[in-house]
């Protein structure tokens, strides 16, 4: 007998159907962590232009760009600290301090700009490593440290100047105020190098993989061999570095070494950071947030003076603003806390 032989088409895997690259950069976009900040900063945007004609102005963007220059390189700054879990409330004492000895030495110890500015990067550096001592090796808590910073550093401005603006700095100073590149202020693109630099090192390098590993758990990351206290003083360094360097530059801007300058921007700084996704408990945040973070308050800012908005309601707005931050924070990081505890 012969046995029968039914043709039956061959079963073959079916293939994934390709998603389309729309919808792929849709589902990218929405993965994005940042993009939530990024797109009230372009709706603002858009609203203010359609309010006033002169926001949107080459001149109102320039101005934008001293602002940001000066509060997101100080969010760049505690966000290194921030992100080992600590923070630094003695941003805006250390500018005015930075910017008083740079205008002092320049004007009162005739020392060129370049070397001038050079000295006082260096006891920014300096402040920096003295928190990251007290931290590190004597063990005060991060916002004892620096509040300590911030009551000195602005007693110590105030007794340079006696109260007074220290004037007569060279044109060197102003110089860094007065040039463009591609119609950028210098600060502007000061900043715009500093946060390609911040990016490289935080995302790029083994270093700044660990700032996060010791943010994230600092005994597991000192457990797995890593430095957790170089880690703690590098962030504590830059943090004062990035305020001496904002310092500078608001002398630049002034032509004078005001004492008065840098009240409550460590706030702001901080305020930028965690709007734009730097967890207040450490090891999560990205440089692109800290930018945009910035921008948003820059935009929220200028927007409001540019409608007659009252400085009253304006500090208000900021205080909302930074609420909300927070409060997301707190949801964001208890929602990564549970997933965690469900990852078997």
């Amino acid at each position: 007998m012969t046995a029968a032989h039914t043709d039956r088409p061959a079963v073959t895997p079916e293939e994934p159907v390709a998603e389309p690259a729309g919808r792929r950069l849709v589902t990218r976009l929405a993965a994005t962590p940042e993009i939530g900040v990024i797109a009230t900063v372009i709706v603002l945007f858009i609203v203010f232009s359609a309010a006033s004609e002169s926001f949107a102005g080459v001149s109102n963007l320039q101005t934008m760009g001293f602002d940001l220059a000066q509060y997101g390189i100080l969010a760049l700054g505690v966000s290194f600290v921030i992100l080992t879990g600590g923070i630094d409330l003695s941003l805006g004492s250390v500018v005015a301090l930075t910017a008083v000895v740079s205008a002092w030495l320049n004007a009162r110890a005739e020392l060129p700009a370049p070397a001038a500015i050079a000295v006082t990067l260096l006891l920014a550096a300096a402040i920096g490593v003295l928190h990251g001592v007290f931290v590190t090796r004597l063990g005060v808590p991060p916002f004892v440290t620096t509040l300590i910073t911030l009551v000195a550093a602005r007693g110590a401005a105030l007794a340079i100047t006696k109260g007074f603006p220290i004037d007569g700095v060279s044109e060197t100073f102003t110089d860094l105020n007065a040039y463009r590149v591609l119609l950028i202020p210098v600060p502007t693109a000061i900043f715009i190098v500093c946060c390609v630099a911040a990016w490289v090192f935080l995302e790029r390098t083994y270093a700044g993989r660990q700032l996060y590993a010791v943010g994230g758990n600092r005994e597991a990351a000192r457990l797995a061999g890593i430095r957790t206290e170089r880690r703690i003083m590098l962030a504590y360094v830059v943090s004062a570095l990035c305020a001496g360097l904002v310092g500078v530059l608001i002398t630049s801007r002034l032509s004078v070494g005001q004492p008065g300058v840098g009240q409550g921007w460590e706030l702001t700084a901080i305020a930028a950071a965690v709007i734009g996704g730097i967890s207040l408990s450490g090891g999560a945040g990205r440089v692109v947030g800290v930018a945009f973070g910035a921008i948003l308050l820059v935009v929220i800012n200028t927007g409001l003076v540019i409608l007659h908005v009252s400085p009253y309601y304006q500090q208000i707005v900021l205080g909302l603003v930074l609420a909300v931050a927070v409060t997301t924070d707190r949801i964001r990081s208890r929602r990564l806390a549970r997933a965690r505890r469900a990852t078997p």
